[in-house]
């Protein structure tokens, strides 16, 4: 069965996405750069207040590239630290969303083997950081070494569908070793083609609406990209 990752920007957008039926939600602060750490205040209370849905938590922090210095290290470590000591009454399915490059076009591996060593038991998924990868198929493997959960990916394209034919392949690559997780422009309208033409069986999204002056989630639209996964 395929499953539905939707990006929300705070708990109000996240009960709205698991209402709809997400099966997973991606907790950003920030979307306008491309998504930042949320405050260990969210965190705690998206833990208290879902029941069901799986979180990733993005620990990223600051917007702007991937490169990340010692001390932004030290600040993604404390982060990940914290995360993992909140409390999760409900049991719910933790992880965090990390990413790190180098300014030659390759995976940061010393900061990513320290930061996925630091989340211990939770899962690791490297974010779009690993769209500025030249060689994806290699940084597929050495992420799969680091010992990341999955991968999120566009194909190093603008969307999932221009980059479907190295989404494939990144998955084909990959087999059971890790889960690509196929991501950029999927709407309820291109989901089955995106399914297609990839062969994802996991798909991420923000599904935005404005409300009150602010982006928000559309549940409806959740609903329908939800629905069209499950079809077919």
């Amino acid at each position: 069965m395929t499953t539905v990752e939707i990006c929300v920007s705070d708990v109000p957008t996240a009960l709205v996405a698991e209402a709809a039926g997400a099966d997973r939600l991606e907790l950003c602060a920030d979307l306008g750069q491309g998504g930042t750490t949320p405050s260990l205040g969210a965190v705690e209370v998206a833990l208290r207040s879902l029941r069901g849905a799986a979180l990733r938590v993005m620990v990223r922090p600051r917007g702007g590239d991937f490169r990340v210095s010692e001390v932004e290290e030290q600040v993604m470590l404390a982060d990940i630290a914290a995360i993992r000591a909140l409390p999760n009454p409900h049991g719910l399915a933790l992880g965090v969303v990390v990413g790190a490059v180098t300014g030659d076009g390759g995976l940061d591996l010393g900061v990513l083997r320290r930061l996925i060593k630091a989340a211990g038991p939770l899962p690791v998924t490297v974010h779009k950081a690993f769209d500025e990868v030249h060689d994806q198929l290699t940084a597929l493997d050495e992420i799969i070494d680091l010992g990341a959960d999955a991968v999120l990916t566009s194909g190093a394209a603008p969307t999932a569908l221009d980059g479907a034919a190295r989404i494939a392949a990144l998955r084909e690559r990959a087999g059971d070793r890790l889960r690509v997780i196929a991501a950029g422009g999927i709407r309820s309208h291109n989901v089955r083609q995106v399914l297609a033409q990839t062969g994802a069986q996991e798909l991420h999204l923000r599904a935005p609406v404005h409300h009150d002056g602010r982006e928000a989630t559309d549940g409806d639209e959740v609903r329908r990209v939800v629905g069209a996964a499950r079809t077919g």
